[in-house]
């Protein structure tokens, strides 16, 4: 039987709203799919992404610059299925969310081809969280205590220090490997965080970047890719760190597509596709039954300071824990800006002794007494001695301030960081109430 060649089935474009664009005659194509918008006259066309279906019609969303698109354009299937390159020869590299690299080295050779979305891990085939996990940060190791497997939010406003916090977790951390994903950052942030905040600690990452004025579903696609080569590092028994900054972008991204797709507008303008979305990323990070673990720390940028805004709310209630960053402190020059008050780690119970755990709520109770005193000291309403709790509360919270600051070159080990914990109560016992 002779040779035949495969009929590939195009589609033309019909309309532009926006950013979407509106497809005929285009079948058997999936959401997430990969497509070529082309003139067909020999000009050059762009790639685009399947987001939905409509009343017989395909809607895309594309993936690199749109100029010139008209009615009667080509559109090509390029793949059946979302897949991105995985693997080692990721490691000190940095990917588009196509996973091609943009640092100028050589194209990816040998690479394992990982799926683009992917169920999270059943529940009940999950093991437990029960191994602390040392991030390197003395305030985040003694105070909100992470696990391997385990989820954390960084939720700071625009401009605290939360970029610098994360390059420092990302070259201190006690892991494997990392997955750095840069989603909706501007462009000359990017090569900052490399250079200056990452340094050395890319040679075991691997980064995947979207920036500010790239398309909605490219951003949307490179967080997915960044959990995607993460996943594959997991799958092999490997102890990933990921690192995702920010999720509020990818949250905005899938806003920008779902109200071109015609969605109608909820909290926020926020669709309902986006209150599923959030979930179904941050739930694939986790323990598996492989061995291998992925956590997760993602930061939430929190519009106007304002912790109760919507993304924040739902990243609080989804994730293990969350690390609240304060202008004020960030003001004072306290780095990293981190308010222990506001923070908690729902798996610190799990990875740590009871003494670890009577430090931390020992030293809490010291830091809350003497932020309630604050303005009684400050006015001069408050007797010197009158008071025993706010006496051991005025003693000890100067050292425990200065054990809270860490400079950003500096890594403070676990076991460290709770004997110096331990060492700064000790100091203070004498009058303790």
């Amino acid at each position: 039987m002779p040779h035949l060649a495969r009929v590939v089935r195009q589609g033309r474009v019909r309309s532009v709203i926006g950013s979407a664009v509106e497809v005929e005659g285009l079948a058997d194509a999936r959401v997430g799919a990969l497509c070529t918008v082309e003139p067909g006259d020999g000009r050059a066309g762009f790639a685009a992404e399947i987001v939905g279906f409509r009343d017989g019609r395909t809607w895309l969303m594309p993936l690199e610059a749109r100029h010139g698109v008209a009615p009667g354009w080509r559109v090509a299937p390029q793949t059946s299925r979302a897949v991105v390159p995985a693997g080692t020869c990721a490691l000190g590299r940095v990917l588009d969310g196509l996973g091609r690299p943009i640092d100028g080295g050589a194209p990816l050779t040998d690479a394992e081809i990982a799926p683009l979305h992917r169920a999270p891990e059943p529940a009940l085939t999950r093991p437990r969280i029960a191994e602390p996990l040392d991030l390197g940060v003395r305030a985040l190791n003694a105070f909100t205590t992470a696990g391997r497997g385990a989820r954390l939010g960084i939720f700071a406003g625009s401009g605290v220090g939360k970029s610098t916090l994360l390059g420092q977790i990302a070259r201190f951390t006690a892991c494997d490997v990392a997955v750095i994903a840069l989603i909706g950052e501007r462009g000359r942030e990017v090569r900052e965080f490399l250079e200056r905040d990452l340094g050395a600690g890319l040679e075991r990452s691997a980064v995947v970047v979207a920036t500010s004025d790239e398309s909605a579903a490219l951003r949307v696609r490179a967080a997915h890719a960044a959990t995607a080569i993460a996943e594959s590092f997991r799958d092999a028994g490997k102890h990933v760190l990921l690192l995702m900054d920010s999720l509020t972008r990818f949250c905005m991204a899938l806003r920008e597509i779902g109200l071109a797709a015609g969605e109608p507008p909820a909290t926020r303008g926020y669709p309902p596709s986006m209150w599923s979305a959030l979930p179904a990323l941050v739930e694939r990070a986790g323990t598996a039954p492989s061995g291998g673990s992925i956590t997760g720390i993602y930061t939430v940028l929190v519009e106007g300071d304002d912790q109760l805004e919507p993304v924040a709310d739902a990243a609080r209630s989804l994730l293990d824990g969350h690390v609240v960053l304060t202008r004020e402190l960030s003001e004072r020059g306290h780095f990293p800006p981190i308010d222990v008050l506001q923070s908690v780690s729902r798996v610190m119970p799990d990875v740590t002794s009871d003494a670890h755990r009577g430090l931390a709520q020992r030293a809490r109770e010291a830091l809350a007494t003497h932020r309630a005193a604050e303005d009684l000291i400050a006015t001069g309403a408050y007797q010197s001695g009158s008071d025993p709790q706010i006496e051991w509360a005025r003693r000890v919270e100067p050292p425990l301030r200065k054990l809270l600051r860490q400079p950003a070159h500096q890594r403070a080990d676990l076991a460290a960081s709770v004997a110096s914990l331990a060492a700064v109560l000790d100091a203070g016992k004498a009058g303790a109430p």
